[in-house]
């Protein structure tokens, strides 16, 4: 039986979305991470965080974030270059899953468990990698380092979390799958390099891309969405919890207009496959959205 466009998104919906052996294994993985953490350094207490936590994590599976706020025993590293921490978290990471697998990133240590994407992007149900993100605690929010800047910057990932829930209440419990499927565009090998960097600055946008509540109809909203994104991506957008620096910091215009060509185009690719449904051509369009999106957006 052909699926309708709607049927075969609210399919492709549910396929971004983790199941529970998917959770387990995250959870099995992030916990062996984290208790590990505690046997090196004084941690005050740890938690899950980025789009894992606020549910607009795509797939596959990867860089699952632990936030890791440290006791006031470990505070001599607030007081040094932001770079020492992230140096010292990076050799003990090192000690457990090998040099290979183990990347200092500007904020955080990125540990790859050198997992195989298969066919259809699948992974076996197992997560691909963790970034582990040193902090501080600071009043009611955190300091992390920032080895690019040499700075600490403040940041509040709970702050992110709740904006998430409400931006999805608001819009009939579809944003988060909205923006689950335009990252999945954005992870895209065809594309070589990420268009949107960081990822989360398409959450970011989200919060205002997607206006004017649910329509009713994902290919309408998809395609006015990337229309927007590629509208506005030079804008500067700030962090939603109003502390650290833009989101949109590191697209220099290069980047900008790189990302404003791809997805101009994807919003055309939209239109097109709309224009599929119109003339009846309903197994068209549905190659059409799985050309943009990529192997996870089913065809029955």
């Amino acid at each position: 039986m052909t699926l309708t466009v709607n049927e075969a998104f609210r399919k492709f919906k549910s396929r971004l979305e983790l199941n529970q052996k998917e959770q387990d294994n995250a959870s099995a993985k992030h916990t062996e991470v984290r208790d590990y953490l505690h046997t090196k350094f004084a941690i005050e207490g740890d938690f899950l965080t980025g789009s894992y936590k606020r549910h607009t994590k795509t797939k596959p599976l990867k860089d699952i974030d632990i936030f890791f706020p440290m006791k006031q025993s470990e505070r001599h590293y607030r007081d040094k270059d932001p770079g020492v921490v992230l140096d010292d978290y990076t050799a003990v990471m090192v000690e457990k899953y090998g040099e290979k697998a183990v990347r200092r990133q500007s904020r955080s240590i990125n540990v790859d468990f050198g997992i195989e994407i298969k066919d259809e992007d699948k992974t076996d149900y197992k997560v691909l990698s963790i970034d582990v993100v040193p902090a501080f605690t600071c009043d009611e929010n955190y300091e992390i380092p920032d080895g690019d800047t040499s700075k600490w910057i403040k940041t509040n990932p709970k702050i992110h979390a709740q904006k998430a829930v409400d931006a999805h209440q608001a819009y009939s419990s579809e944003w988060k799958g909205l923006v689950r499927m335009v990252k999945y565009w954005n992870n895209n090998p065809k594309h070589g390099e990420k268009p949107v960097k960081p990822s989360f600055l398409i959450e970011v946008m989200a919060h205002e891309c997607l206006h004017g509540g649910w329509g009713g109809q994902f290919d309408r909203e998809i395609q006015s969405f990337f229309a927007t994104l590629a509208d506005r991506i030079g804008d500067t957008w700030e962090d939603p919890a109003k502390l650290g620096p833009p989101i949109s910091g590191s697209m220099d215009a290069a980047r900008v207009e790189r990302a404003k060509k791809l997805l101009t185009a994807a919003a055309r690719e939209a239109d097109q496959a709309i224009h599929l449904v119109r003339q009846g051509k309903n197994g068209e369009a549905l190659r059409a959205w799985r050309d943009l999106f990529g192997p996870m957006f089913p065809l029955s």
